[in-house]
């Protein structure tokens, strides 16, 4: 299918590249929505809540308390019971909607998050569709490929967009299964540490190969494992790891990516230092503003 390149900016986006973190409020890895409030950054990436939260109630109640917070919601990310990241097998035996038992269930929910994410006003949904096949006459291939074309379908008629984000492929298997997909609200959310962590390729050039899909990012950083692609990358904080953050910011200026620049870091259990090590990337991200655009803000 022939696809037009689409435009390049999150929205909404008020300023280039307004700082954001990744949040939760009863699932997920990110920040509690007070502490995204003591950091100052005005946008989030929110772990959809769980699902007895995900009703009109609790939505207009999380809308009230984002006014209150001075936050917005740019894209809501699905998260599904029984996924796990405990290694790449394991992730990629449970993760997303690749394993063919919980495909059906997980596709249903994922339809239901995103309406949730309507009712909050949010037009993007984003997940892990998790390791898809090399082989694209596989059967489980085009099941999930049919799956996600569903999905897009459900989001299309309610004016949203999906973001897969980067990881579980290499950026050439990445855009192969975007235009096998056919569909034009269906995007990438880029995150470079993930491309070291599973070892699927330099985040840098992937960056390049698939940038006119970019519609969100995450800033993350890691090390490079001793064996990349058979045991995991280290997470480490933004702007002290492999991904050469000045670097990726100028990419991204150069492929045009206007939205959120928003920070993730994974270590709920140690929330103060998880705190502390955001307020870190706010500063490195401020900085490399500063140098490409002579602005921090």
């Amino acid at each position: 299918m022939q696809r037009s390149s689409p435009e390049l900016e999150e929205e909404p986006a008020v300023e280039k590249w307004p700082i954001g973190v990744f949040a939760s409020i009863d699932a997920g890895l990110g920040v509690q929505l007070p502490v995204a409030r003591e950091l100052g950054v005005p946008t989030i990436h929110l772990h959809t809540p769980k699902k007895e939260s995900r009703t009109p109630q609790r939505a207009q109640e999380f809308l009230q308390q984002l006014k209150d917070f001075g936050l917005t919601i740019t894209v809501v990310f699905a998260g599904f019971e029984g996924e796990s990241y405990a290694d790449i097998p394991t992730t990629a035996r449970t993760v997303g909607l690749v394993p063919p038992d919980t495909r059906e269930e997980r596709k249903r929910e994922l339809l239901e998050i995103a309406d949730f994410a309507k009712m909050l006003g949010v037009d993007a949904v984003g997940l892990h569709v998790g390791f898809i096949p090399h082989d694209r006459n596989d059967p489980n291939y085009q099941a999930v490929k049919q799956a996600l074309q569903e999905a897009c379908d459900h989001c299309a008629r309610q004016g949203q967009r999906i973001h897969l984000e980067t990881g579980q492929e290499t950026a050439e298997a990445l855009l192969q299964f975007l235009e096998d997909v056919g569909r034009d609200n269906l995007f990438i959310n880029f995150d470079p540490a993930n491309m070291i962590l599973y070892g699927t390729g330099d985040p840098i050039p992937a960056l390049k190969k698939v940038g006119r899909y970019v519609r969100s990012v995450h800033c993350k950083d890691a090390k490079w494992a001793a064996q990349p692609g058979k045991e995991w990358g280290t997470e480490v904080p933004f702007g002290t790891g492999d991904v050469n953050a000045e670097l990726f910011l100028r990419t991204l200026a150069e492929i045009g990516y206007d939205g959120p620049l928003t920070i993730e870091r994974e270590i709920p259990q140690e929330p103060e230092r998880q705190k502390a090590e955001i307020g870190h990337a706010i500063r490195v991200i401020q900085e490399i503003k500063q140098k490409i655009f002579g602005s921090s803000s």
